[in-house]
């Protein structure tokens, strides 16, 4: 009997989970953005720290994005704007809009950047400041439409799901 592994179980319900309801149309997208793909907004080598765990309801626990290793460099993945730069709860946020609803945002990142400001795929946008883990990292969240998305969509780094029968049935 095949056994999905339980990051295999992880992925699939990181590409099913429901939207909250928001009034608005929270659909995330069915597929990544075409072209050109996000950057990575940090340098290699690349290890994710902390995956994508979305939360059960619109309120419930679940984390929210990804953790990546990281030195000290943030670069925006994509062009935007930014739509927030400020402290939230004690840390630094920096949130970028990419139109058409799609939302992304960096903790711990202090940022020379303010609300309004244009930046450019692979433009250095600001500096990783420790305390988010307990190794050097960053916080990468992505939202469409107001509902949490794996960021992993946008940076390439997750393959589409295939569903495996769990039994062998046999047909006559």
């Amino acid at each position: 009997m095949h056994r999905l592994s339980p990051l295999v179980l992880l992925l699939a319900a990181t590409l099913v989970a429901a939207p909250p309801d928001s009034g608005t149309d929270p659909s995330p997208p069915t597929s990544p953005p075409t072209s050109p793909a996000w950057l990575w907004p940090v340098d290699v080598p690349r290890q994710l720290v902390r995956p994508f765990l979305p939360p059960e309801s619109e309120y419930g626990a679940g984390h929210r994005g990804i953790d990546i290793a990281a030195g000290r460099e943030l670069l925006a993945p994509a062009d935007g704007v930014v739509h927030f730069s400020g402290v939230v709860v004690g840390r630094p946020v920096l949130s970028l809009d990419h139109g058409g609803g799609v939302l992304s945002s960096f903790e711990a990142v202090s940022s020379e950047l303010r609300k309004g400001d244009r930046v450019r795929r692979g433009e250095e946008i600001g500096v990783i400041e420790p305390g988010h883990c307990s190794i050097d990292c960053v916080h990468v969240g992505v939202r469409v439409n107001g509902a949490y998305v794996s960021p992993l969509l946008y940076f390439g780094g997750l393959e589409r799901s295939v569903l495996l029968p769990t039994r062998h049935i046999d047909v006559p």
